[in-house]
């Protein structure tokens, strides 16, 4: 599973033009679940996500977690993380999961991070999105719960 992490002052995700989640400061978090993931794999993305100190403390330093700061999270499937690039020009998806069970995991990663009283906002599975990244830093992370990189 990979999530791309972003520190955002504000945040919206729209299909066909309605707004079908928006936050104001905390996290935005793409998340790609491949072939082979499992309840583990959103498990270690969601501890992940929820304790990250990426948020400034009083003396300036990234030290606080979406936790301490009372933020919000909002998550948007993207099966194109799973995107391989390194052979030619046009990306293959063949290794992210089929679109059951990768709603099953996106599924579990908001129930997740929703048992930590954080208030979510989540996109449509599978409708054609549009993303509204505030990004405050900028500050983005990448995490893999294969620990690839």
């Amino acid at each position: 599973m990979r999530a791309v992490v972003q520190r955002v002052t504000q945040s919206s995700v729209s299909v066909d033009g309605a707004v079908t989640g928006a936050i104001k400061q905390g996290l935005m978090v793409l998340l790609g679940v491949e072939q082979g993931d499992t309840e583990k794999d959103a498990e270690y993305i969601a501890g992940k996500v929820t304790g990250l100190r990426v948020f400034e403390d009083e003396q300036e330093k990234m030290n606080l977690s979406l936790m301490d700061v009372g933020g919000q999270l909002l998550a948007v499937s993207q099966f194109t993380l799973l995107g391989d690039a390194r052979k030619g020009k046009r990306p293959s998806f063949t290794k992210a999961a089929g679109p059951e069970e990768a709603n099953r995991l996106y599924q579990h990663f908001i129930g997740l991070v929703r048992q930590e009283g954080l208030h979510v906002e989540e996109g449509v599975f599978q409708a054609h999105m549009m993303v509204n990244i505030q990004n405050d830093g900028p500050v983005t992370i990448l995490l893999d719960s294969k620990k690839t990189f």
